[in-house]
């Protein structure tokens, strides 16, 4: 049984490399088989109002899609229970194949309707971790094999502040968006702001603060973020 679904998995990943943890007992399978056999009888139904779907959806419990006809989905999306979509933007929500959004996630495309956002792209083999929350409002780009831990922040939009006579409110917001290159792994709690891209292989530390751009290939941490080390040495 165990091979059979190691090969399942292989062939709904496109991984021929992919390997099931031998210590999983047959009682522990049976659930997890279970488990998503009934997400996908959900993700069946949200199929209806989602854009485009190039496969299959495992969907959670409690899941709210608003604006789904704005989704375009690679294949094998997960998304887990009490997820949160709104995918209300200029370019709506581009998931790529083998997508997680993990539990309790908030992805949100607009913040206020008066200034429409612009969306957020997921590439393929990349997850966001459970309790995260992704403002699309400037634009997020995250690239393939992206891994995050739980509850990151990423902001692609600011508050102005400047003019003393205008209340902060009615000042607008700017917008540069976000980007994160293939390969990084971003670490439980760090909070990303506007303007930022990250290059392809970094690694950022629990807890940072990524205020700025930085290269590729580098071990980020603090508040704010700065270059701990290269990833390579």
């Amino acid at each position: 049984m165990k091979k059979i679904i190691e090969n399942i998995i292989k062939v709904l990943k496109k991984d021929n490399s992919y390997r099931l943890d031998p210590n999983y007992s047959i009682k522990e399978l049976i659930y997890i088989v279970l488990y998503r056999v009934l997400q996908l009888f959900r993700g069946l139904l949200e199929k209806l109002i989602i854009g485009k779907s190039d496969n299959i959806i495992f969907c959670g419990k409690r899941v709210v899609i608003q604006f789904g006809f704005l989704i375009k989905t690679g294949k094998n999306l997960i998304i887990e229970d009490n997820v949160i979509l709104n995918a209300l933007s200029e370019n709506g929500f581009i998931f790529g194949d083998n997508v997680t959004i993990a539990k309790d996630s908030i992805l949100q495309g607009t913040g206020v309707i008066a200034n429409k956002g612009i969306g957020i792209k997921i590439g393929n083999n990349s997850a966001v971790g459970a309790q995260s929350y992704l403002g699309g409002q400037g634009g997020i780009e995250i690239g393939n094999d992206v891994i995050m831990g739980p509850g990151v922040r990423i902001f692609s939009e600011n508050h102005n502040y400047n003019l003393d006579k205008i209340v902060i409110r009615k000042q607008g917001e700017s917008r540069k968006g976000v980007k994160i290159n293939n390969n990084c792994w971003i670490g439980a709690n760090s909070i990303i702001l506007d303007g930022v891209e990250i290059g392809e292989g970094c690694v950022v530390a629990a807890g940072s603060v990524v205020t700025k751009s930085f290269g590729n290939n580098l071990v980020l941490a603090g508040v704010p973020a700065k270059i701990i080390k290269s990833r390579l040495n």
